[in-house]
This record gives structure tokens, C-alpha cells and sequence, in this order.
């Protein structure tokens, strides 16, 4: 699995952070998603997934590999 973030997009609901926050998290300055793991181990992508398909603006890719 491979992820990819739009900060551009984000809103800064913080969705994925509480979802999934080995994962993702929130820049202090503007609340905009950070990518903690853009390649997250498999016992941690079904809370990426969910993550990815909360967020509100769709700012968030899942590729699976």
C-alpha cells in the first residue's frame, strides 16, 4: 500500500489522524494533513484505508501494491 496527501486539498477536518495516527497527523501551523508513512506495514492499512475514504476533501490516495 502506498499513500499520497493533497495539502493543497486538505481542509483540516482531521479525519485520518484520529483514524489512523501512526499514520497521518496535523501540521500545527495550519492543520493541514501530515504523511507520517506513506508506505504504512500491513497490520496498519485497514485504518489507513478507512482514513483515506473519511476524509471529506478526498485529499488522501491509496495505491495499493
Amino acid at each position: 500500500m502506498e499513500l499520497r496527501v493533497d495539502r493543497e486539498r486538505c481542509i483540516g477536518a482531521g479525519m485520518c489522524a484520529l483514524i489512523a495516527p501512526e499514520v497521518f497527523d496535523q501540521d500545527d501551523s495550519d492543520g493541514r494533513v501530515r504523511l507520517l508513512d506513506p508506505a504504512p506495514p500491513a497490520p496498519q492499512h485497514s485504518t489507513a484505508r478507512e482514513a483515506a475514504h473519511s476524509c471529506p476533501a478526498a485529499a488522501i490516495s491509496l495505491l495499493d501494491r
